[in-house]
């Protein structure tokens, strides 16, 4: 039997049994404290060390295996990471495992990243097949708390020293059964931004006698779009996005302030320096046209993902020995998402790639309530049905096996088993 086979034999209701719980019991970022108990729990079951509370919530497992493993001094180190956070927002599915924490839902598929890197590390304990430090890394907290950044100032990687970091993603929109990956940059950095502009406010009949705040945050949205139009290279990919405007309570009262926030997003450093201060003069330039004053406050919160040319060369080999190479799209068009992962990959060479969902349609679900045929185990909605961050989301369970046994090849290839 090939490795998808096996794990699918062996564990796949096992790892649905735990995916569907830890889906039951969504918990936000720095909070995840029963679902790192679930994964413990797992993990020692497995006879994995276990250790707990790295980014306060994190846990990792270290498997060791042959003679290298047990060269505490030299052993040669790879890190697997899954995130296991889930997003503050209401389900709408009616399923038996939907959230049962009111205002918190596992819309990003983490419980399923979850249920495939302990799927790996099942599979791996059973088997030791490989020489060397396995290292499985999950991760609270990626959805915009930085929780990636928080396990290494934590001392992620002087106390698990790994050679490389691999991550992976389920993408709905992707068939099931495909991949995606590229070498540099894969997602984009995001940073947010808060713009206060200030004038002088007055009578709305008499506009003359203050300084409009309204009308200079108008022009100031219009502006910041020729960053990225005039001022990026045109090969070059960016975005300033305003997603809010706040200001006045009165329809006949020109307010004083008015407050501006927003995102940008970019896949180069360079780039993203440039959106930076192309903000800063732009709204310097347009407090000067106006009269007014106005404040920015740009904060960078997740650098660009950038996968190492060497790492993707080898994810991508072992993606092709895997399921093929007409199921690898080895140059994915990267995302201006964003993911902390990124912080990992500045410390340590890595790829990050993607696994498909599966594509439209409905679910299915059986009679018993067991997945259907494509895993999910619902009716109407979820799943392979919309995209991430979606309240009708669900992960597809029957990509778990192929999730857990790129795992378990990329282990296997990275540090092979002497003969």
């Amino acid at each position: 039997m090939t490795i998808v086979e096996q794990i699918k034999s062996r564990y796949l209701g096992e790892l649905t049994r735990v995916r569907r719980d830890i889906h039951a019991h969504p918990e936000t970022a720095f909070e995840e404290r029963r679902t790192a108990e679930v994964i413990a729990a797992a993990l020692q079951s497995y006879g994995i060390e276990v250790h707990r509370g790295l980014g306060k919530t994190g846990v990792v497992g270290v498997l060791r295996s042959g003679p290298g493993g047990a060269n505490a001094g030299g052993s040669r180190s790879i890190g697997l990471r899954a995130d296991m956070d889930a997003l503050p927002m209401q389900e709408k599915n009616t399923f038996a495992h939907r959230s049962t924490n009111a205002g918190k839902m596992h819309a990003c598929g983490h419980d399923g990243h979850t249920a495939m890197l302990l799927g790996a590390a099942r599979h791996l304990a059973a088997t030791r097949s490989f020489d060397g430090v396995a290292v499985f890394i999950f991760q609270p907290a990626e959805e915009g708390e930085a929780g990636g950044r928080a396990m290494i100032d934590d001392g992620l990687f002087e106390r698990f020293p790994v050679e490389a970091v691999f991550g992976m993603h389920n993408w709905p929109g992707m068939p099931a059964g495909r991949f995606g990956l590229r070498p540099g940059p894969m997602m984009a950095s995001s940073d947010t931004f808060e713009i206060t502009v200030t004038g002088r406010g007055g009578h709305a009949a008499m506009p003359h006698d203050g300084v409009d705040p309204v009308t200079t945050g108008a022009a100031l949205v219009q502006s910041l779009q020729t960053i990225v139009s005039r001022n990026l290279h045109p090969v070059d990919s960016g975005v300033v996005s305003v997603t809010q405007f706040h200001g006045g309570e009165a329809y006949n009262v020109i307010p004083d302030e008015v407050f501006l926030r927003g995102t940008t997003r970019a896949f180069r450093p360079q780039v993203r320096d440039q959106l930076e201060n192309g903000m800063r003069r732009v709204c310097e330039g347009i407090a000067a046209a106006h009269g007014a004053q106005i404040k920015l406050n740009y904060l960078r919160r997740y650098p660009p993902l950038i996968n190492s040319d060497k790492e993707s060369d080898i994810a991508r080999r072992v993606l092709w020995e895997l399921v093929g190479k007409e199921n690898v799209d080895s140059d994915v068009v990267p995302t201006m998402g964003a993911e902390d992962f990124a912080f990992m990959l500045q410390v340590k060479p890595g790829c990050y790639i993607f696994i498909g969902n599966g594509v439209g349609g409905t679910p299915g679900v059986k009679k018993d309530g067991a997945p259907g045929e494509n895993g999910s185990g619902q009716s109407g909605g979820g799943a392979t049905a919309c995209m991430l961050h979606n309240a009708n989301y669900d992960f597809n369970d029957a990509i778990i096996p192929l999730g857990a046994a790129y795992w378990v090849k990329l282990v296997e290839h990275l540090l092979p088993a002497k003969a």
